[in-house]
């Protein structure tokens, strides 16, 4: 891929746009951000790494959107972060009009970019930016599954003392407290957690995932996770880019599927060169389908707020 934009050069911005060099997933990165100075001087910096980690990919930062003209690939990770006692959807105003304002000047400049939102609340601003740049629903994707269950994953395998790699996990969902961690999707080399873990030890698991983020933001009390989240994101990159067709777990504009309807809500797709090229349909029990109706309903509360 020739071009790839990152919105927002803060602490999740930089590790994105440090990860997409690191792969080498584009010829370029333009890093973007409103405040003078920093998308330019972190872009300087994660570019002096090249001949270090070997990657020939040049970055630079900017305040024009002018410089991200022809994207094939936007991250939009920008908006207020949160702070201890704050739930994503405190953010809900603030960065719907932050991310609105992004969404229009990526539509001037790159009308043929597949967007990747990171901006919180995650299923709230990938609406926004489908409502606002009028895309087809497979270019705007939101990040949160892949995330939510990497955290599953991790908490699981550190529980048994077994490599992550083994590990096996699907959580649905909007990304918030009422997401859906899947008990029967997961497993450990393929032997079902539930098999391995006693049920009060899955669910103390399960309520660890869902307050992943919050966990790290009262750690670190002016802020939230960039590690993790970034890496997310640029699984997704990579699998658009590459072509890959990886069976993930995104945040994906729904029309009927799982029985939900205009709300974008966590689920399996197949992420391609064309952005979400299937969304895929499981069996669900009927309290894991109440579980997923009752967090893509709380999705919807909150887009009708939005006046857009």
């Amino acid at each position: 891929m020739k071009k790839i934009t990152v919105v927002g050069a803060g602490n999740v911005g930089a590790a994105t746009a440090q990860r997409i060099a690191e792969k080498q997933l584009a010829e370029e990165i333009v890093l973007i951000d409103i405040i003078e100075g920093v998308p330019q001087g972190k872009a300087l910096d994660i570019w002096e790494s090249a001949p270090i980690e070997q990657f020939d990919t040049k970055i630079s930062g900017t305040n024009n959107y002018k410089d991200t003209v022809n994207s094939n690939l936007v991250v939009i990770t920008a908006g207020q972060p949160r702070k201890p006692g704050m739930t994503r959807d405190d953010l809900l105003f603030t960065n719907a009009k932050i991310v609105k304002s992004i969404t229009e000047k990526i539509v001037e400049y790159s009308p043929q970019a597949i967007l990747i939102i990171v901006s919180n609340p995650l299923d709230v601003m990938t609406y926004t930016a489908l409502k606002v740049s009028g895309f087809e629903k497979n270019r705007v994707i939101g990040m949160a599954g892949i995330l939510d269950t990497a955290r599953f994953r991790l908490f699981i395998a550190d529980a048994l003392k077994v490599s992550v790699n083994d590990v096996t996990a699907m959580v649905l969902g909007g990304h918030g407290d009422s997401m859906v961690p899947l008990i029967r999707y997961s497993n450990v080399g393929g032997i079902s957690i539930s098999e391995l873990l006693p049920e009060q030890k899955i669910n103390e698991l399960v309520d660890r995932a869902r307050s992943g983020g919050i966990e790290i933001v009262n750690h670190l009390k002016t802020g939230g996770a960039y590690y993790a989240p970034s890496a997310a994101a640029v699984e997704i990159a990579d699998s658009i880019v590459k072509n890959r067709r990886r069976v993930l777990p995104c945040s994906a504009w729904l029309e009927g599927e799982y029985g939900l309807n205009n709300v974008y809500c966590g689920v399996p797709v197949v992420l391609g060169k064309n952005g979400i090229e299937k969304i895929v349909e499981l069996e669900l029990t009927a309290d894991e389908q109440a579980a997923l109706k009752k967090s893509a309903d709380e999705v919807a509360e909150n887009i009708e707020k939005l006046d857009l």
